[in-house]
């Protein structure tokens, strides 16, 4: 567990507990609880002074980029959706023809992956709304995905992005099926840990529908059914059409090909889902990425906020192509850092964010994709697991001085 301090407003823990988070004697109890000797994992120590300057670094680079924007942005965006239409075009077309089969599939889904994507994902962060084209509008954007944008916008830019890896509230945590972190309590049901891992995976943009429903809590009956049913009619409202068109309406087009075409929308679709999981898994859950407590993180600042989206966050590295195709989540920390920046910006900007994270002594977590996502299907097998049985390895945490906890202290 990563270790934010609380303000002595805070009422979970009293103002004892809270003036020791900011003296030496803090080193121990931390330490144990990360699995560590205070000797050999202690915690990062940032003063109230130094998370601010942090904070500012931050809001300045912020500043620069969007002061910026302009026609490099406009020309890359309307590239990419040139290419994700040529490549949907093509795609379709090559349905009609049975050796191109594969080919037909491969144009298919690389669209459909940079049409959720490198368009989807990041118009509806509002990256481009500063061009107040209609057809880039965060606001009322659609992408081909059975997920409606309403409730993407919800579950992802405020609930993900509001609350990153804070335990219990942000529900991307697990998605409500996995446990993701040793702090979710085992129970039996997650001996299945990696069934429901490699079930979410294949048919992940089902998964992302029923997101915002709160699965669990409906099972729990902790949920009003009557907002099930209103989210309910959004699926139908979208997936439905999303289905008719996939797996009836092309396929009918094609004729006497109707089967193969069927199976070819269905191939690209699970590309896509296997792809998509796979970066945003890389990006929230490799190992060194931490979590936190509600207590932790109670009434933080906004530069605490920077400090806890780079901690909970993780980047992937790779080339230029690579990077287009994971809509630029490659950049998982710049992404959390400047959801609203366009992803485009995010490979230009990654050089100056990790100095200024080795400028405060902060992790900044990097790697290839085979490692991330090497360690996320490990710690998905271990946390199956009680805890008795396996060895999850944790990242020093970093103690926050703030300045209520400092005048405390007086």
């Amino acid at each position: 567990m990563a270790v934010l301090t609380l303000p002595v407003s805070a009422p979970a823990l009293p103002g004892k507990k809270l003036r020791r988070r900011v003296t030496k004697a803090a080193t121990a109890p931390f330490a144990k609880a990360l699995g560590k000797s205070a000797e050999d994992k202690a915690p990062v120590r940032l003063t109230h002074e130094q998370v601010e300057a942090f904070g500012k670094e931050l809001d300045d680079l912020r500043a620069r980029i969007v002061a910026d924007l302009g026609d490099k942005d406009r020309d890359y965006i309307y590239k990419i959706i040139k290419a994700q239409r040529a490549l949907e075009v093509a795609g379709r077309g090559l349905m009609y023809v049975l050796p191109a089969w594969p080919l037909a599939v491969a144009s298919l889904g690389v669209a459909k992956i940079l049409d959720n994507m490198e368009i989807g994902h990041n118009v509806m962060h509002g990256q481009y709304d500063w061009m107040k084209e209609k057809g880039l509008n965060s606001r009322v954007f659609e992408w081909d995905n059975v997920c409606p944008g309403d409730q993407w916008r919800h579950s992802h830019n405020y609930m993900h992005h509001t609350f990153t890896n804070i335990l219990d509230m942000d529900r991307d945590i697990g998605y409500g099926i996995l446990r993701m972190d040793k702090d979710q309590k085992w129970n039996p049901y997650y001996l299945g840990n990696p069934v429901y891992a490699f079930l979410l995976m294949v048919l992940f943009e089902w998964g992302v529908m029923l997101h915002d429903m709160h699965a669990e809590e409906v099972v729990q009956g902790k949920r009003d059914m009557n907002e099930v049913k209103e989210l309910a009619k959004g699926w139908v409202r979208k997936a439905g059409p999303q289905a008719l068109k996939d797996y009836v309406m092309f396929p009918a087009l094609t004729g006497p090909l109707f089967l193969s075409t069927l199976a070819g929308n269905a191939a690209a679709n699970l590309i896509r889902n296997v792809w998509a999981y796979s970066i945003i898994f890389c990006g929230h859950f490799p190992s060194g990425v931490q979590v936190f407590t509600k207590e932790e993180t109670a009434s933080e600042t906004r530069a605490e906020w920077y400090l806890r989206q780079m901690l909970g966050s993780a980047n992937i590295t790779g080339g230029d192509l690579f990077h287009i195709m994971s809509g630029n989540l490659s950049h998982q920390i710049e992404h959390h850092l400047f959801p609203d920046i366009p992803a485009y910006r995010y490979p230009e900007m990654a050089p100056q964010v990790e100095a200024i994270a080795k400028k405060y002594g902060l992790p900044y977590n990097k790697g290839p994709f085979m490692k991330q996502i090497g360690s996320v299907w490990g710690k998905i097998f271990k946390l199956a697991l009680p805890d008795s049985l396996v060895k999850i390895e944790e990242p020093a945490g970093v103690i926050v001085e703030r300045a209520a906890d400092r005048n405390s202290v007086a």
